[in-house]
């Protein structure tokens, strides 16, 4: 069911700086930009295949962020093969999303709770 941690989630308040720092420094590649309606920045950064997912909240992002959002390590993302079926099997043991299902054109994601409280994102990327 589970294939792999697919990204880790960084929220900042500084894009430009993050990335240079993590391609700069770290030699990741900016591997794609992505704008979500409302005005959420999302920028992927790779180093062999492990993926960072800067977020950054504009002006003009709808309010609020989510309860507990703050700058640093935001969650896990879990890739699958399947999302519904994930949610089906995880549903059969008692967990429910938090977030989610949502469907864009090039994934589709949503959201666990581990005991702790934490945030894990389950992603499917869709193939073209």
């Amino acid at each position: 069911m589970f294939k792999r941690i697919d990204h880790i989630e960084l929220v900042t308040a500084q894009p430009e700086r993050a990335i240079a720092f993590y391609t700069g420094v770290l030699g990741f590649r900016v591997r794609s930009r992505d704008t979500v309606p409302g005005g959420l920045q999302l920028v992927y950064l790779d180093l062999g295949g492990t993926t960072v997912e800067l977020i950054t909240y504009s002006e003009t992002t709808p309010a609020p962020r989510a309860e507990g959002e703050h700058l640093g390590y935001r969650m896990m993302a879990l890739e699958v093969d399947d999302l519904q079926q994930a949610l089906a099997e995880l549903k059969a043991k008692g967990i429910e999303p938090t977030w989610g299902p949502k469907h864009r054109p090039s994934y589709a994601r949503a959201e666990i709770r581990d005991p702790d409280g934490n945030s894990i994102e389950l992603r499917q990327w869709v193939k073209h």
